[in-house]
């Protein structure tokens, strides 16, 4: 038997699955633009608000600041799954999965104090934390 012969035979349900995939994506792009409405009016630029007449301007402007802590956030949150998933194998893993996990949650660790030190953890600005005395420029 070839090896390379039952690769190819077994790429075969592979391909359709990739095509119909194209296809479903397709048609998922296709349809929305066939049955949109193409004219502009004064009511489809005013922003949706639950039927209630909006007062005033309706953009809300959040600060930068906000970003990187919700990017913390999300990253600190899926090391926490990594950390579940190893909790789940830990009988399997062992030894050499309790060290890589000490070397990981110390990475985690040091990566917490390396941003609690440059104040990116920090929720007023750093103009903010100029004028209450907090740093020294």
């Amino acid at each position: 038997m070839n090896f390379d012969r039952v690769q190819a035979e077994n790429l075969g349900p592979i391909a359709v699955y990739f095509l119909l995939v194209l296809v479903v994506v397709a048609v998922m792009l296709a349809i929305p633009h066939i049955i949109a409405q193409r004219g502009r009016s004064m009511a489809r630029d005013e922003p949706f608000e639950s039927g209630v007449v909006s007062l005033g301007d309706t953009h809300l402007h959040l600060g930068v600041h906000f970003y990187p802590v919700a990017i913390f956030f999300v990253i600190f949150d899926l090391e926490a799954i990594f950390i579940f998933a190893w909790a789940v194998a830990f009988r399997e893993l062992g030894w050499a999965g309790y060290l890589e996990m000490l070397v990981f949650v110390s990475v985690l660790l040091a990566t917490l104090v390396y941003l609690w030190k440059v104040g990116a953890l920090e929720w007023r600005t750093r103009r903010q934390r100029l004028q209450d005395g907090f740093l020294s420029d």
